[in-house]
């Protein structure tokens, strides 16, 4: 029953780290500038995602440029873009087997089966969540080193936006989710007494089949005659 409850509150977890990976992704604020600068319309913010660059202006007019050129991007960008879809991807395909581990569903076979398909869960999560630490960590380091850089223009210096933190708390969700799921797997005593089980219905069948034959066989001794020797003499009676 509490390795049940463990495992519900790991799904919980990978869901919400899930959906947290999934909306930081899509986030255009992965690093948010403050102070761009006077023009004849005066930018509050700029804030540039792993797929956009945006403006709001003190105008109210908000507008947005999509990243199309790749190549053009920098070595931590694009790793950033790779290892968030790859980390949603796992993600994703952590909790299909999570549905299919959770010991409070009928579906996914076995016990045996069910407990791999958790542990495969939990990887899949502790995985997830490493992919997303990764980016996370590179992106706030390149965005500090350039804001501490002097020979860096006030006017081009960036500070970390709230998607970078909405990506560390989604990785940490992912990987609580997974370790949870991983510790609540049966121990080696659940194992033993499934094994005993599987043995005590396989051998089950030969001793019922035994009992019936040694029945059969008493029966039959019963329905002989019995025969009778006495010896006297050379005769018998």
């Amino acid at each position: 029953m509490a390795s049940s409850a463990m495992q519900i509150l790991a799904f919980v977890l990978a869901l919400l780290g899930v959906l947290g990976a999934t909306v930081a992704t899509l986030l255009p604020n992965w690093k948010v500038s403050a102070d761009v600068g006077s023009n004849i319309m005066t930018a509050i913010s700029q804030m540039q995602g792993l797929w956009m660059d945006c403006t709001w202006y003190s105008t109210g007019v908000f507008s947005c440029t999509l990243k199309y050129s790749v190549l053009s991007l920098p070595a931590y960008l694009q790793i950033a873009r790779t290892t968030m879809v790859l980390s949603c991807m796992m993600a994703c395909l952590g909790l299909c087997l999570a549905a299919l581990g959770l010991k409070c569903t009928r579906w996914g076979g076995s016990h045996r089966a069910k407990r791999h398909a958790a542990i495969g869960a939990g990887g899949c999560f502790i995985l997830a969540g490493i992919l997303c630490l990764v980016p996370a960590s590179w992106f706030t380091n390149e965005v500090i080193t350039t804001f501490l850089d002097s020979n860096v223009p006030e006017s081009s210096k960036y500070e970390p936006g709230g998607a970078v933190y909405v990506t560390f708390v989604s990785a940490g969700l992912l990987l609580a989710g997974g370790v949870i799921f991983c510790l609540s797997c049966p121990g080696k005593r659940e194992g033993q007494l499934d094994y005993t089980s599987t043995s005590t219905s396989t051998t089950f069948p030969d001793k019922l089949l035994q009992q019936q034959i040694n029945q059969e066989q008493i029966q039959r001794d019963q329905l002989q005659p019995q025969h009778k020797y006495c010896i006297s003499g050379d005769k018998f009676l």
